[in-house]
């Protein structure tokens, strides 16, 4: 009997992938998908290979799901259909208990939300249909890849040591971005559609009300170092690009890669100036050029170090709003989990 209880019937399909048990994690709030462009990717999937499909009914249930799969003898593979807080939770479901990539089920993602940072960074079309085009070609020609993730963790003898371990699959951030999704998430819960638009009023409303500007309270600690002190802003980054802005892709740390540790940007000052100078070079960053200068920090390939706050500050992963912290540290994980591609 199985696991889970299908939305949509059980098929049996024929044909090159037949054997192959998939579990398909459907979110139908995802941004850009409609009801029949589901239904349409999910009949194409089923046609080559046995699939289940699970509509998500509330928050985590994405992240049940993949820990099931990832106990379960009974599947290969889960396919993500939805932006990248399905893609995050059911990438902390299948590694609920620790990566182990040669025998958990591989993962495959179909963007259906508003940004799509990690399927876009995997090289995946951003269109839902192409996508799924595309994820049909690499599994029958076998194509995958072993990529890394970044852990984030609430730090022994303090306050957030009992705050649960989560993973991350592009970046994260402690601090003024992390309050941007934040104040945009707030939008979205009263019935607005997360657009790019929206980000960029909330990053001047959050610009506007930010009490650190021009002295941050984030320091930056790891083992043999000196101390990286008075950040206003920490951007962790498992890959780049840092994010989309609509087709324009953001490079906040060029040099970070899926097969390398984690990445972190800084900045110690937000005044008038800094914005303007450092909003530019972001806005024309590309893979050989990131921002730079007197008040910006760029570290690589970091697997171990700690961001702490004099006060409380948000914290984001992968585009989520986590609450409040004031001491996180990270991990980065190297070949965590397959994903086909």
């Amino acid at each position: 009997m199985a696991i889970f209880t299908p939305v949509w019937a059980e098929y049996h399909p024929v044909g090159t992938l037949h054997t192959m048990r998939a579990l398909l994690v459907v979110n139908p709030a995802a941004t850009t998908t409609s009801a029949r462009t589901r239904d349409v990717l999910i009949h194409a999937l089923a046609s080559e290979m046995k699939l289940e499909a699970v509509t998500t009914e509330y928050r985590g249930h994405a992240r049940d799901l993949g820990r099931q799969a990832a106990r379960s003898d009974d599947i290969d593979l889960v396919v993500a259909l939805g932006g990248d807080g399905t893609v995050n939770e059911v990438v902390n479901g299948l590694l609920h208990a620790g990566p182990d990539p040669e025998h958990l089920p591989g993962l495959a993602v179909v963007p259906g939300g508003s940004t799509n940072v990690f399927a876009r960074a995997l090289g995946l079309p951003n269109h839902a249909v192409e996508a799924t085009g595309a994820l049909l070609d690499a599994l029958r020609e076998g194509s995958e890849r072993t990529v890394g993730l970044g852990l984030a963790s609430g730090t022994p003898g303090t306050e957030d040591e009992a705050v649960p371990a989560r993973w991350f699959t592009f970046n994260a951030g402690l601090g003024f971005d992390a309050g941007v999704v934040g104040r945009v998430e707030q939008h979205r819960e009263r019935g607005r559609k997360s657009t790019h638009a929206l980000y960029v009023r909330q990053v001047v409303r959050q610009l506007i009300g930010e009490p650190h500007r021009r002295s941050g309270t984030i320091t930056l600690e790891r083992e043999g170092e000196d101390p990286v002190t008075d950040l206003v802003l920490s951007i962790v980054s498992n890959t780049c690009p840092w994010t989309f802005l609509g087709n324009r892709p953001i490079y906040a740390s060029p040099e970070a890669s899926f097969d390398t540790a984690l990445d972190v940007f800084g900045l110690s000052r937000l005044s008038t100036a800094a914005v303007a100078r450092y909003g530019t070079q972001l806005l024309t960053s590309s893979p050989e050029r990131g921002p730079r200068g007197r008040h910006a920090v760029s570290l690589h390939d970091l697997t171990d170090f700690t961001l702490h706050s004099k006060v409380p500050l948000p914290l984001q992963m992968d585009g989520d709003h986590l609450g409040l912290r004031t001491s996180v540290t990270f991990t980065g994980v190297r070949r965590a989990l397959r994903v086909i591609v």
